[in-house]
């Protein structure tokens, strides 16, 4: 059992800068990745940002040169550091981790608020 608990939302306005975190506990066998995923009521979750074990990242275009994920030394908290932010932002983020542990598997945090407003 691997549990998620991320920290860090909160309110802003436009412009303005929120870091979030990740950490990871539990029985962890062995990551792939640590991602943050966002989703909108009427909305598709969508993938913000990832860092694959050995340390690749990938981002949604929309955030791309205004996010930056990160990781300790542990890889086990994965940071999502939102520059520039805009009301388009304003969504729940969660964290996701994904292992390998007899096959794929995959677990989420309960999500933190983000809200983006004037």
């Amino acid at each position: 059992q691997v549990q998620l608990v991320e920290s860090g939302g909160g309110s802003v306005q436009p412009g303005g800068s929120l870091r979030l975190s990740c950490k990871a506990s539990g029985s962890i066998f062995s990551i792939e990745s640590m991602a943050w995923y966002r989703w909108v009521p009427g909305k598709q979750r969508d993938l913000v940002a990832q860092i694959t074990s050995d340390g690749t990242v990938n981002y949604a275009d929309s955030v791309k040169g205004r996010f930056t994920i990160s990781r300790d030394n542990a890889k086990t908290t994965v940071y999502l550091q939102m520059n520039n932010l805009e009301p388009e932002d304003t969504a729940v983020y969660s964290c996701n981790l994904r292992e390998w542990r007899s096959g794929p598997v995959e677990y989420w945090g309960k999500g933190t608020q983000v809200t983006v407003s004037s």
